[in-house]
């Protein structure tokens, strides 16, 4: 019974949980009646609820976006605020809750460990944790999606500037290693694999 009293142990089965939430599945399903695991990439991230709910409805398509990213970003940002701020949880643990948010997005379990790429939520739990190299990563991405407009190669951009950012700024993230960081790099990495190989083709789709 110890084991399932400890907060540690409570906030890690909260952030696997709230990261599972497939927030960008809901909002189609709900405000435009679609289902975005079979059409598409198939993804239940923001840029697949962007390019099928537009075949209908460009208009909400935008907003539905937008609100994906959001909520995405948040159910990696606010858990960990929660636990640092009002429990006093360390860093370790922290860090810890952030990989768990983001295998949560990426492996849901009310998906059957499906997900999405985890570009949102790394973005929610590396704000919470290392803010200006994720801010910086953010302009790169911002900058590059204005340019290029392919979804994919700027999120990968956006996050080796996060990356190489954070190891100039934050030697260690208060936790004796950059290990947390490296993992969640290599798990958005791993689930865009589909996504370098169609760019190495030359056959990457752009959002427009």
């Amino acid at each position: 019974m110890d084991f399932l009293t400890n907060q540690n142990i409570i906030f890690y089965l909260l952030a696997y949980l709230i990261g599972s939430i497939p927030f960008g599945l809901i909002l189609a399903k709900v405000f435009a009646k679609v289902d975005i695991k079979t059409q598409g990439s198939g993804s239940i991230g923001a840029t697949n609820v962007l390019r099928v709910v537009k075949q209908t409805n460009p208009a909400l398509a935008k907003k539905l976006g937008i609100a994906t990213v959001i909520l995405d970003a948040l159910k990696g940002t606010v858990l960990i605020l929660i636990a640092k701020y009002i429990f006093d949880l360390s860093d370790e643990t922290l860090w810890g809750m952030a990989v768990l948010s983001v295998l949560g997005h990426c492996y849901s379990i009310y998906l059957g460990l499906e997900g999405g790429k985890g570009v949102a939520t790394g973005l929610g739990v590396y704000i919470a944790l290392i803010p200006i190299p994720t801010l910086i990563g953010a302009v790169v991405w911002l900058v590059f999606a204005k340019v290029l407009k392919i979804s994919s190669l700027s999120s990968l951009l956006g996050l080796i500037a996060v990356v190489i950012s954070a190891i100039l700024i934050n030697d260690g993230l208060n936790v004796g290693s950059n290990a947390p960081m490296y993992i969640i790099a290599f798990i958005i990495l791993y689930k865009h694999i589909p996504n370098i190989i169609r760019l190495v083709k030359g056959e990457e789709k752009k959002v427009i």
